[in-house]
């Protein structure tokens, strides 16, 4: 399909082609009709006429005319119709051959004019339509969805039917901007308003579990509570954080996530232990510029998800980062149940969890594969998950390269850039 499209040719061309060829044809219909009018003009015969002059005695001269006879038997008048006749063929093919060449030549000269100018005009018809094209392929090709919508065509000029389709498409994008701004607006107020009684929910749960007469029945209520409380407020937070990773990243510099890895790793230590996984790190040199933040969360998700969805305890959690040309790679693989093909592009929606489990006491909001796309958006990259043949999941998260003058200056510096939380 891709390269039928790419073969398809251009409106442009197509309009210029039709106004030429429409000249052609009707530059030969002209010429045509032109030929067999000429050719009917000398091909009609009228009454022949002989002059003879005679010689008088007197010394002049006498022009009789008269007319041919009617049979053309004696040598006199048979030598000068055959003169006459060939004359008249050389005079028609004359004619004609000068009407067909030069003719034909003209038309040849004035239609490579005419479609010339037919391009021009195409082109300067269909430059609205390129400027109405080039604003809606900057919007699509945007990371998030949401991205670059503030973008209007404001088309100038005569208020015709291209003017109006501009219009109708700064219309919609400006209903779509104001519908990702509220919704956006609105996570971020909610989440905020949310906070504060869940903090004091917490506590009010502290105070009550560490009065000197609280039964063992209250500390184990407490210890619930304060259990699900934890999950809301990581609700919460992962709200804020795909709400705020949506958005463009404008402030970027160095992040080595080679640096993320390592440091990732020996934060989920304790939990891995827990849960008796084995987490193996490779942190190849792998420069990007963005978030750092952003990206420690990414990675941090990732393992947090593959130590949480393993296969218990003697499973795995491999993390490996890499540069390649003009791009780096953060791969993390783990062992773990088999996970259908189909189910994988629904583990990256919010709140949606594999094995459905739906339960309030659950460690993960069912949020964590949507921050990492949205993260991975923000930075202009891509994100890749497939099944394991023996069970589990890879994800593999593609960002640009830093570029050449802040790679530089970071080796340069000697330093490595460390990502604190």
């Amino acid at each position: 399909m891709k390269r039928l499209r790419q073969r398809r040719v251009s409106l442009r061309a197509r309009l210029t082609l039709t106004y030429g060829g429409l000249f052609f044809v009707a530059g030969l219909l002209l010429l045509g009709v032109t030929y067999v009018l000429f050719d009917q003009q000398l091909a009609q015969r009228g009454q022949k006429y002989l002059a003879i002059t005679r010689g008088e005695p007197n010394g002049l001269k006498t022009t009789v005319t008269q007319q041919p006879r009617p049979s053309d038997q004696e040598p006199f008048y048979a030598d000068m119709n055959k003169v006459i006749e060939e004359e008249r063929n050389k005079l028609h093919d004359a004619a004609a051959t000068s009407l067909v060449t030069q003719g034909g030549l003209a038309l040849l000269a004035v239609g490579g004019l005419a479609v010339g100018f037919g391009w021009l005009i195409a082109g300067r018809m269909l430059a609205p339509l390129h400027q109405v094209t080039d604003t809606a392929r900057r919007i699509a090709s945007a990371p998030a969805a949401d991205h670059n919508l503030h973008e209007r065509i404001a088309l100038q000029g005569p208020n015709d039917e291209v003017k109006e389709l501009a219009d109708t498409f700064d219309t919609m994008v400006e209903r779509l901007d104001r519908s990702f701004d509220g919704q956006r607006r609105f996570v971020a107020n909610a989440s905020h308003e949310l906070r504060t009684p869940l903090t004091l929910g917490r506590a009010l749960v502290e105070v009550a579990m560490h009065r000197k007469a609280a039964s063992p029945d209250v500390i184990q209520l407490g210890e619930t509570l304060l259990e699900i409380n934890s999950r809301h407020e990581r609700l919460i937070g992962g709200l804020l954080l795909l709400a705020r990773s949506e958005n463009e990243i404008t402030d970027r510099a160095p992040v080595d996530l080679a640096d993320v890895v390592g440091h990732v790793t020996a934060q989920t230590a304790r939990e891995a232990a827990l849960a008796e996984i084995t987490v193996r790190e490779q942190p190849g040199e792998a420069l990007t510029s963005g978030d750092a933040l952003l990206l420690e969360r990414l990675v941090q998700n990732l393992v947090e998800n593959g130590i949480r969805h393993n296969s218990g305890p003697g499973g795995w959690v491999e993390v490996t980062s890499r540069a390649r040309e003009g791009h780096v790679e953060l791969t993390v693989g783990n062992s773990g149940p088999a996970v259908p093909p189909y189910e994988i592009p629904a583990l990256f929606e919010p709140f949606h969890r594999f094995d459905s489990d739906r339960l309030v006491t659950a460690k993960g909001a069912g949020l964590g594969l949507s921050i990492v796309r949205s993260i991975v958006r923000a930075h202009s990259g891509r994100i890749a998950a497939g099944p394991r043949p023996d069970g589990g999941l890879v994800v593999t998260v593609t960002l640009p390269a830093c570029p050449g003058d802040d790679q530089q200056e970071h080796r340069m510096d000697g330093r490595k850039e460390i990502i604190r939380t």
